[in-house]
């Protein structure tokens, strides 16, 4: 205390102008209508440079939490969507309201390289995945659950040589299937597809719903291009991909009820 006081003592000319050179400026802003507009923008605006720079850096902070919640409240969306559908859909005394739902997962690894791609997610068989669910993207269809761990599970990417996926035309209902050739990622091939049938590029391909891994209606992607020679059977036709899968951050499991039924009912046949 007696530092301070001592402080005070010999800076007391410096202190004093100080203090008159404030009370001179606060009397100036007071008395002189554009000094006092000039005063309070400029500190209007440096103190929303200030406030604007401890919120932008708020936010990057809590991205991945924001990332984490959109993900999962787009799961709970699709899932309400998907129940509309069945609602729509199915006969009210079906016993079928909800024949799908949805579990979000964050992608851990994920490879694109490769003739046999995997993505690796951080949800396993505590948060209910099992292997075969089927597994989408926020643009597309992303592959389906090859094995689980109790907290991590490994799906089959649609980047595999070896995955094959029921799909159908749009525009017609027109059925083949979609398969990578182990080229650009960005792009898979419609096989099947027999030459009476009316393609266009544009055309958009969605799943066909013909095994019960996934519902549908789910985007799969457009046609970029669609050849068909003189001799062909069936066209040659290039899908590019609704879902980019160098991007790929977030997916949703999809636990599909009407599989299980199916399931246990192609088992009773088996064992009979």
């Amino acid at each position: 205390m007696r530092k301070l006081l001592s402080f005070l003592y010999k800076n007391r000319a410096l202190l004093l102008f100080f203090l008159l050179e404030i009370i001179c400026l606060g009397l100036i802003v007071n008395s002189h209508s554009y000094q006092g507009a000039q005063y309070f923008n400029t500190s209007n605006q440096t103190a929303a440079t200030v406030l604007g720079f401890s919120q932008n850096t708020r936010n990057y902070f809590f991205l991945r939490q924001a990332n984490s919640d959109l993900a999962q409240e787009n799961a709970e969306l699709k899932a309400k969507l998907m129940a509309l559908s069945a609602q729509l859909s199915i006969s009210a005394d079906s016993g079928i309201a909800r024949p799908f739902e949805f579990i979000t997962g964050k992608v851990v690894n994920n490879s694109t390289a490769q003739f046999r791609n995997f993505i690796t997610i951080d949800k396993g068989s505590r948060d209910g995945v099992a292997s075969g669910m089927a597994v989408t993207g926020q643009a597309g269809i992303v592959g389906k659950i090859k094995a689980v761990s109790e907290n991590y599970s490994v799906v089959i990417s649609l980047l595999n040589v070896d995955e094959n996926i029921s799909a159908k035309v749009a525009r017609t209902g027109t059925f083949g299937t979609i398969k990578w050739d182990g080229g650009n990622p960005r792009f898979a091939r419609l096989l099947y597809l027999p030459r009476h049938v009316s393609i266009w590029k544009g055309d958009t391909i969605r799943t066909s719903g013909f095994n019960a891994i996934f519902p549908e209606g789910l985007p799969i992607g457009i046609v970029h291009e669609a050849v068909l020679t003189e001799n062909a059977i069936f066209y040659d036709i290039v899908v590019e991909l609704a879902q980019d899968f160098s991007r790929l951050q977030y997916v949703h499991v999809i636990k599909s009820k009407p599989k299980r039924e199916i399931d246990s009912v192609q088992q009773l046949i088996r064992t009979r």
